[in-house]
């Protein structure tokens, strides 16, 4: 199916949680410099790990530790689509769907758990990979309650790629089927 041009590699973003208000969180990955049309040229998903952290607005400080960050009990969820889901959190069962997580923290408690959200975000090499086309990834984090102040969520998210290959077969039935997820 495909072949690899680069090893693997990582891209890595951040996203910038409000200090004041809960809710969603939207950014893009750029990957014109990967994905080219004319050469069937795509990029293969092995692995995608969301990493979340409080930021102390006032000291300049980031930390793992989200007690006293957490205005009380916290719920983030993240996602990466190949389609702009507008800064929602969309279904699981939705095609443009990559990767996503949950994060639950009891603030009275100082414990974290991983959410509902159990599947494993590691493909494997090419014959597992997710292959994607489009030429933007788009990363959402919703989380239930704003920090506290002087703080701000801030998630990362780290994407393990390969650029590959594709048979002109193999990429037209990945762009046909990622344009028909998104109607």
């Amino acid at each position: 199916m495909a072949t690899s041009k680069t090893g693997s590699f990582w891209l890595t973003e951040r996203l910038d949680g409000g200090t004041a208000a809960a809710g969603n969180t939207a950014g893009t990955i750029d990957l014109g410099a990967y994905v080219d049309v004319g050469d069937q040229q795509a990029l293969a998903i092995e692995q995608v790990d969301f990493i979340l952290q409080a930021y102390d607005t006032a000291n300049d400080v980031y930390n793992s530790a989200l007690q006293g960050a957490a205005s009380g009990d916290t719920t983030w969820d993240f996602q990466l689509t190949d389609l702009n889901p507008g800064g929602a959190i969309v279904s699981a069962d939705t095609q443009s769907l990559i990767a996503s997580a949950v994060l639950m923290f009891d603030d009275s408690n100082n414990t974290s758990s991983i959410g509902p959200d159990l599947f494993p975000d590691i493909f494997g090499k090419l014959d597992e990979a997710r292959m994607v086309v489009n030429d933007q990834l788009y990363f959402v984090m919703d989380a239930s309650t704003a920090p506290v102040a002087n703080f701000q969520w801030r998630a990362t998210i780290r994407v393990k790629a390969r650029v590959v290959k594709l048979s002109t077969k193999d990429w037209m039935a990945i762009a046909i089927q990622s344009t028909a997820a998104d109607n």
